[in-house]
């Protein structure tokens, strides 16, 4: 079972951001619940097997002024992946600072290590205007024009991606699935 966090302030940005991963489930019958990240209890991280964490529109920050709804992720020991803003999470919870970059549309990013199947040069797709510099214990896989794309913790499951796999690249969250 897989549980599926929301990190959108605006209900209708669930459309874009949280639904397409749903459907890439749904498209493999995938078992799954989504949960708005304010609504996510200690028994919802217990029954699942692995979590997502969904990203949000570039005029949505409130998740950054409640980052210690996820302190949860220091202790959990199940595989997560982080899209985006769930990257972003990921990063602050582990240390890392919040920095201003603005990336849209299709970009080629190199990968210096296999991701989910990405490897060598691949065009993905960006939509944020922050990025994470400064975090220890974390394995960086690409890291484009200074800013790292794509991480995995030195020593969990953990796993985060800037750019949005649900838009181009969607076999990412398929692999992550099989893990």
């Amino acid at each position: 079972m897989i549980l599926v966090i929301n990190t959108c302030k605006e209900k209708l940005h669930y459309y874009e951001f949280v639904k397409p991963i749903e459907d890439i489930l749904n498209e493999n019958n995938e078992k799954f619940f989504t949960l708005h990240y304010l609504d996510v209890k200690s028994r919802d991280l217990s029954i699942c097997d692995r979590v997502i964490v969904c990203g949000t529109s570039l005029a949505d920050n409130q998740f950054l002024k409640e980052i210690k709804k996820f302190e949860w992720l220091k202790d959990f020991n199940k595989p997560t992946f982080g899209i985006c803003a769930g990257m972003q999470i990921i990063g602050l919870v582990f240390g890392g600072k919040i920095k201003k970059k603005t990336e849209i549309g299709y970009y080629f990013e190199d990968f210096q290590q296999d991701y989910f199947g990405l490897k060598g040069k691949q065009e993905v797709y960006h939509l944020h205007n922050n990025y994470i510099s400064g975090w220890k214990g974390f394995d960086f896989l690409c890291s484009g024009n200074g800013i790292v794309q794509a991480v995995k913790h030195k020593e969990k499951e953990i796993y985060g991606c800037l750019f949005h796999p649900e838009v181009r690249n969607k076999e990412v969250i398929k692999r992550f699935v099989e893990l």
